[in-house]
């Protein structure tokens, strides 16, 4: 469930515009029994995202997304890293560091190079080479990466 002000139906689209193997299932519109002033708005928008089951839930503003959730996004190349990290900055998103960025709901996202990690983890030194790397980047660089990785 994602909670939005009432960015609900437009955060659904954004995201399955964004990401392959996504499409919008259903929407729920307010009765107004509970809340009259509400009759007829979107109340909920059912989508997958990358096969991924999500609800965004137009709830009001006392909740906001906070580096404390994220989405992780695993990518295999630098092509993929730019493709999200465009994506997901463009129309209001920001940059953060270290392979993160918040998009216009303000919903934060790990962009990060999953298939190298996994073999990164098993080097002690080289793993603390590329995360000395990381620190210093926003946008995740995969050549550097391999080369802090590699020693060189």
């Amino acid at each position: 469930m994602l909670w939005f002000d009432n960015q609900a139906e437009e955060a659904a689209n954004f995201y399955v515009s964004v990401f392959t193997n996504s499409k919008n299932k259903q929407i729920t519109h307010y009765t107004g029994e509970d809340l009259p002033e509400k009759r007829g708005q979107v109340m909920t928008v059912s989508f997958e995202m990358n096969g991924q089951e999500f609800t965004a839930l137009n709830g009001g503003q006392q909740f906001k997304f906070t580096e404390a959730g994220s989405f992780v996004i695993n990518c295999d190349t630098q092509e993929e890293t730019d493709y999200y990290w465009e994506k997901l900055t463009a129309g209001g998103g920001k940059e953060v560091e270290c392979g993160w960025v918040a998009d216009k709901y303000g919903l934060f996202w790990q962009i990060i190079p999953a298939k190298f990690f996994a073999e990164w983890v098993k080097d002690a030194a080289g793993l603390q080479r590329v995360t000395h790397e990381v620190w210093q980047m926003t946008k995740l660089d995969l050549a550097k990466l391999q080369k802090a990785f590699a020693g060189k």
